[in-house]
């Protein structure tokens, strides 16, 4: 949805969340990369040496854990930033040709129905946390609630994020004049 400057009339909010989260889903991709090559390293490799030598295995179990982890976080905090990033698929087949001010108001709807799909992706990832704080990961041995946590934050997030845009405090990227949206 292309929107001009006479919709954009509240002042951007600054990007510094959206900035910290990004370096913080690059951290979390270069684990999970990191993570991917370490398992297949000692799945394929060390296993083998192991083997030919007839040494102790080595356990590589906690490898998954990681990477479970770093995906789940990864992809919840991403779909929060994508917001602001306006990076979700959206298809404008009829609002385009509507008039200015019904494309605002149908942006700002669709963004309040993303803040409260991720008030319901943070609430139910509360409960999923609660609910398994007491069960520990097999090979790290940490709370299983630190996965669902992901969710709790990314809905938390995806609310902050949808409602700041749903209220004019921030824009999506590329709603500006001349914008690609």
């Amino acid at each position: 949805m292309k929107i001009t400057a006479q919709a954009a009339t509240a002042a951007p909010s600054p990007r510094w969340l959206a900035a910290a989260l990004k370096f913080l889903l690059a951290l979390l991709l270069a684990t999970a990369i990191l993570d991917l090559l370490a398992g297949v390293l000692l799945r394929y490799v060390v296993v083998r040496i192991t083997d030919l030598f007839d040494l102790p295995s080595v356990s590589f179990f906690w490898v998954e854990e990681v990477g479970e982890l770093a995906l789940a976080w990864l992809t919840l905090l991403g779909a929060a930033v994508a917001i602001l990033e306006r990076t979700h698929f959206a298809l404008a087949v009829l609002t385009h040709r509507l008039p200015l001010r019904a494309q605002i108001i149908i942006e700002r709807v669709n963004h309040l129905l993303i803040a409260g799909f991720g008030a319901l992706v943070a609430v139910y990832g509360w409960k999923l946390a609660q609910l398994n704080a007491t069960l520990l990961t097999p090979a790290l041995q940490i709370s299983l609630s630190w996965l669902y946590l992901g969710a709790v934050a990314g809905g938390g997030l995806m609310t902050l994020f949808g409602l700041a845009v749903a209220s004019g405090l921030t824009r999506p990227r590329d709603t500006e004049p001349g914008g690609a949206g």
